[in-house]
């Protein structure tokens, strides 16, 4: 596995299968690991704010998750597998069910956690579920603490990004071990909410095009960001 540089963040270029094989291996060490699903307003992020890119500096793992950074990578002449988090994610759990592994789900709102717990807990029943908590916490100590009693070898982090990122970064120094990742907001995909896009959707990697067309608030997210993102990288290849 090697990594490939994008407007200046370094990014995985694991197989789906080659990254579920290492975040099974991460989540077997003593150490708190990290895995960051990395779009395009992430990488934005981490040009304006040195801290945040110092954290998927030291991500175990980065993952391409955002369409726009696989079109990125393949504009710099990286054909890379796009790995959407939210299926990354789940797969980690369907293999923590099959070894007994200790799972932990931290953000949302308090009923759609709940929601998420049960209907993970149904499709799989063997999982082993240790600790939820909604992302309305005012102190992040005490939500380490009690995650560090837990045990969890798994943690699944929907805090949104950066806020997501930052937290896992904390817990780094608090936790005794752990794969943390950060899934943005799978869990309201997970607790039925949220419908995710058909599957040719997600097989075109176009789910942000299905979302945006059934839930038009999001049209400002993506626009203009995916263009001028897809430009920025146009200009870095050719103007350095």
């Amino acid at each position: 596995m090697d990594r490939v540089k994008l407007l200046g963040c370094e990014i995985d270029t694991y197989t789906f299968d080659g990254a579920v094989e290492k975040g099974l291996e991460l989540i077997g060490e003593d150490k708190v690991s990290q895995v960051v699903t990395i779009n395009p307003e992430m990488i934005d992020c981490a040009g304006a704010d040195v801290n945040f890119a110092e954290i998927l500096k030291n991500a175990e793992m980065v993952i391409p998750d955002g369409v726009g950074v696989k079109i990125g990578l393949k504009i710099l002449g990286y054909n890379v597998e796009r790995i959407a988090g939210i299926d990354f994610a789940k797969k980690l759990i369907e293999k923590c069910s099959e070894k007994n592994l200790p799972v932990a789900l931290i953000g949302a709102k308090p009923e759609i956690v709940s929601q998420a717990c049960e209907k993970l807990k149904e499709e799989y029943p063997s999982l082993n579920i240790v600790y939820s908590h909604d992302g309305y916490f005012k102190e992040d100590d005490e939500v380490l603490n009690e995650l560090k009693n837990s045990g969890a070898r798994l943690v699944l982090v929907a805090l949104g990004s950066p806020k997501q990122e930052f937290f896992i970064n904390k817990a780094r120094n608090i936790l005794p071990f752990g794969l943390m990742v950060g899934v943005g907001g799978s869990f309201d995909v997970w607790s039925g909410n949220v419908e995710r896009a058909p599957e040719i959707f997600q097989k075109l990697g176009i789910e942000w095009l299905y979302r945006t067309v059934t839930q038009p608030e999001r049209f400002k997210r993506i626009f203009p960001t995916l263009p001028l993102f897809v430009l920025k990288v146009v200009k870095e290849k050719f103007f350095g």
